[in-house]
Order: C-alpha cells, then sequence, then structure tokens
C-alpha cells in the first residue's frame, strides 16, 4: 500500500475512470512521484441477468422476488439460529457449493412463481457473462476513485502535492470531475488553508495577556516585534535543510511564539518596572535591563537550544517527523537571539517616544521645565 492518496469525484464513474487514467499516467511522468496505482479500471467477469418483464408478469414473479432468491443462493441469509448451553450458532442459507457456477446453471435457479410453483429462472430471464467494475466507490453519493503515490526520496509532501495540482492541469481535467487529497495529503492542505489564521489567532491571545499584565497598549507590541525575526530563522532553517513547511513546521514556529518573547518579556517587564519604581527615564531603564539581564536570556536561549538538538538530530523510528519541529525552533532561537539583543530596546524606546506623543507627556514635562526656569 501507498503512503498518500488523492481521490477524484464525478458524476458518472466512466468519466472518473477515463480521467483517473489520464491523471495517473501524467502523474507516473513526473519524477518527484513513485509507486502510482488506482483502483480504477480493475474489471471482472460478472453474470448479468436480465429479466424479460413481460414473461415474469405472467407468472407472478416481481424483481424483488428474483433479487431475494439471488441473495438467499449467493448471499449471507439467516434462517435460525441454534442455540445451546453456552453459544450460538448461526445458519446460513446458501445454495450447494459447486452447482451455480456458471451461467447456464444459474439459469436453473429456481423461483417461486404466483400460483406457488417452482420455474427456473432461465424462463424470465437471459443470462450472460460480461467485464463489471471490481469496485464502486462513492464519496457524497458521487462516483469516486482513489489514486495512491508515494513522494521520492528527498520529496517534500507539500512539493508532491504541488506536482499532482500541476499534472491535474496538465491533462485539463474538467470541473465536473474534483480532486481532492486524503489521509496524510488531505491533512496537509487543510493545515495550509488555516495556519495563517491559526498564528494571527496565537499572536492575538499572547497582545492580549501582555497588555493586562502591563496595562499598555504599547509595551506589547514591543514584545511581539521578536517575532519575526524568529519566523524568518525558522524558515531559513528548513530551507537550508531541505525541509518543507508542513504540519510540524507550522507547530514548530507557534511554540516559537512563546519562546521567543521571553528575551522581550524579561528586558521589558524589568525596564518598565525600573520606569515606575526609581523613576528613571526610557533611556536609563533599557539600558540597565539589557546589562543585567543579558545572563537569564542567554541561558534560557541555550537550554531552548539544546533541547531541540536531540529533535533536530535525531535518528530512528520517527525522525523524519520530528526533525522539521527540531530544526524550526533552532533556527527560530538562533536568528532572534541574536537580533532582538539589538533591536528590541531601540523599539522600545521608539514606542515609548511614540507614546509620550500620542498622551501628550512629554510636552508636558518641557512646559513645566520652562515654567520653573
Amino acid at each position: 500500500p501507498t503512503q498518500f492518496r488523492v481521490s477524484l469525484e464525478g458524476a458518472d464513474n466512466a468519466s472518473v475512470t477515463e480521467w483517473a487514467g489520464k491523471l495517473s499516467a501524467q502523474m507516473r511522468a513526473q519524477e518527484q512521484l513513485r509507486n502510482i496505482v488506482s483502483d480504477a479500471g480493475a474489471t471482472g467477469v460478472a453474470a448479468n441477468v436480465a429479466i424479460d418483464r413481460d414473461s415474469a408478469s405472467r407468472l407472478g414473479i416481481t424483481a424483488a422476488s428474483i433479487d431475494d432468491a439471488l441473495y438467499s443462493a449467493f448471499g449471507q441469509r439467516i434462517v435460525s439460529t441454534i442455540f445451546t448451553e453456552t453459544n450460538q450458532y448461526r445458519v446460513i442459507l446458501e445454495a450447494q457449493p459447486g452447482t451455480l457456477t456458471t451461467t447456464a446453471s444459474l439459469g436453473q435457479l429456481q423461483l417461486r412463481t404466483g400460483s406457488g410453483k417452482a420455474t427456473p429462472l432461465s424462463a424470465i430471464a437471459t443470462i450472460s457473462e460480461k467485464q463489471a467494475p471490481l469496485q464502486i466507490t462513492h464519496v457524497a453519493q458521487y462516483p469516486a476513485t482513489t489514486l495512491g503515490f508515494d513522494t521520492a526520496p528527498g520529496v517534500s509532501l507539500g512539493k508532491a502535492v504541488e506536482v499532482i495540482r500541476q499534472a491535474a492541469a496538465d491533462v485539463r481535467l474538467p470541473p465536473t470531475v474534483t480532486l481532492s487529497f486524503l489521509g496524510a495529503a488531505g491533512a496537509y492542505q487543510s493545515s495550509l488553508s488555516n495556519q495563517l489564521w491559526l498564528i494571527l489567532a496565537a499572536v492575538v491571545c499572547v497582545y492580549i495577556v501582555l497588555g493586562v499584565l502591563y496595562e499598555s497598549y504599547i509595551h506589547p507590541l514591543t514584545i511581539l516585534s521578536t517575532l519575526p525575526s524568529a519566523g524568518v530563522g525558522a524558515l531559513l532553517a528548513l530551507m537550508l535543510s531541505g525541509q518543507d513547511l508542513g504540519v510540524i513546521g507550522i507547530i514548530g514556529i507557534i511554540l516559537l511564539i512563546g519562546i521567543v518573547k521571553k528575551n522581550a518579556i524579561m528586558m521589558i517587564d524589568f525596564a518598565i518596572e525600573a520606569e515606575r519604581e526609581q523613576g528613571k527615564s526610557a533611556l536609563e531603564a533599557i539600558h540597565q535591563a539589557a546589562l543585567l539581564r543579558f545572563r537569564p536570556i542567554l541561558m534560557t536561549t541555550l537550554a531552548a537550544l539544546f533541547a531541540a538538538v536531540p529533535l533536530m538530530l535525531g535518528w530512528g523510528e520517527g525522525a523524519e517527523l520530528r526533525r522539521p519541529l527540531g530544526l524550526a525552533i533552532f533556527g527560530g532561537l538562533i536568528v532572534s537571539q541574536m537580533l532582538t539583543l539589538f533591536t528590541t530596546p531601540v523599539i522600545y524606546l521608539g514606542f515609548d517616544s511614540l507614546a509620550r506623543r500620542w498622551t501628550g507627556t512629554g510636552r508636558a514635562a518641557v512646559l513645566e521645565g520652562g515654567s520653573a526656569a
């Protein structure tokens, strides 16, 4: 069995089978894909029973009674249950094995007429052999077929999805036949459609919590300013290592939101306290915070980095699933650590100056100084 699957759905089974064959042939020509299989077009010999409605009506035989007789001969009809002291045994009705193996012998299947007598099936129906699909799959009541595929060594799932969509465009898949990914490929597609909103929701939640904590609209933005550098570092690490931004990589970026912002929190929290409690200016407060909180920031970052190393360099079963998570965390922490130690004080001073302009604090201080002079 293949690892990934894609489904084709259409209005009728013939068109689905036709386009599944074209798409599978195009997919086999792509070097990024391997082991293309399809359940479309697989046929076998089937017995076709064409009922003569007039003859059946004269004998008082309905299509339902023919269906019941065939089900009794070939189905799993339970006609009785044998009870013992310790067990129950189902009694299954079926035709005698070996008696209904050809179309001629199938015609001898006895049916009960309206008068209560028996008549063979061949008296009211024509039985012939023809090719028929081995299975007809339906999705939401529409005929569908499944194509299985694997990715070539070193090819990510995201790249394979792009190749399949391009192959569907190359064969000019009609609008009446829809293409949808199943299983892990389908989950990947769903994650791509929701990842932007998911990251945005996480950022908004962090902003609200920080705003309540510091009782400020501005300082949470200073802390959140560290996130872009972490995202860039995570994407660079994934790109340089040849990994794709999949579901696990997105989880790593979301984890970075909680890990990286602690650098700014440790500085901003100390600077705000110095301003409010010690009466220092914003420049003096953030300078002192950067000096005193450098060691804790470095220690916590190194601890998180060392925790990501086993995920990034691990091997064994499931290592390929954990590796993008470790790479995203490692790359994001490295880049954010190098940048935020310098950018956070600058952004803090910029936002502090902007806040003073909006509230008029700076102007009031200037006027007070002039009147005192």
